[in-house]
């Protein structure tokens, strides 16, 4: 008798625990999808990107050092962004040296193109950053804004070191007596010091609309200022 191999068709049971096992399979991808899509948001949400903000003298340098080795925070100094962009010879840097050497002022968005290039360097969830030096105009902190909201990301607290003007222009003379700085003169201070009033104060009203201004008085034991920022960065 000569036997035929009829193709193998699987019962009932066997095709439902397949698509069961397909389904699981399927929500197992889509667990794991939502899981990194959430894993963002929570990161996201912990970014504690951070204005320090104040007069020359007032500080920002110093609690900046503070919260970078507390907190593992990111810095983004104008003047030293700058810096390594000319000295590196880099595109952006190059355009910034031709508008120095004019004596011209570095307009806003190309300022803001150097602070991008250098934020993106920090990977797309980092800890967070500080912004020192800048914004220090309204339409500086309008750009800043938005270059943030591309990413998906935002200013969590701006952070305002206020130490009275008499106090401003004791630290710089000093810190122009042991450093040599020839811009740490009582001249040019109090030159400096108009500026901050009439252009970058400003911003204090602007932070406030945003609900993102935090009072902290400059003035006084510096461990005790730091606990106060730490008060504010714990809460953001």
């Amino acid at each position: 008798m000569k036997y035929e191999k009829l193709p193998y068709n699987p019962s009932d049971l066997e095709e439902q625990q397949v698509r069961q096992s397909d389904l699981m399979t399927d929500l197992w991808y889509k667990g794991k999808e939502v899981k990194v899509k959430r894993d963002e948001q929570i990161q996201r949400v912990h970014m504690k990107n951070i204005v320090i903000f104040g007069a020359p003298g007032s500080g920002k340098g110093t609690q900046s050092n503070l919260l970078i080795e507390h907190y593992g925070l990111g810095h983004i100094s104008t003047g030293d962004v700058l810096r390594n962009e000319i000295k590196n010879g880099t595109e952006l840097g190059k355009l910034a040296q031709s508008y120095i050497e004019k004596g011209n002022l570095i307009p806003d968005d190309l300022m803001v193109d150097i602070l991008a290039s250098v934020y993106d360097s920090f990977g797309p969830a980092h800890k967070g950053v500080i912004f020192d030096g800048f914004p220090r105009t309204i339409p500086q902190a309008e750009a800043l804004k938005e270059m943030l909201d591309k990413r998906g990301h935002k200013i969590a607290a701006m952070i305002e070191l206020d130490v009275p003007e008499d106090e401003l222009m004791k630290r710089l003379i000093l810190r122009g007596q042991q450093s040599g700085r020839a811009d740490d003169n009582e001249e040019t201070i109090k030159k400096r010091l108009d500026v901050y009033r009439s252009q970058t104060q400003p911003l204090i009203e602007w932070y406030k609309s945003e609900g993102l201004h935090h009072h902290i008085q400059g003035l006084g034991e510096l461990n005790r200022i730091f606990e106060d920022i730490k008060k504010v960065v714990d809460n953001i």
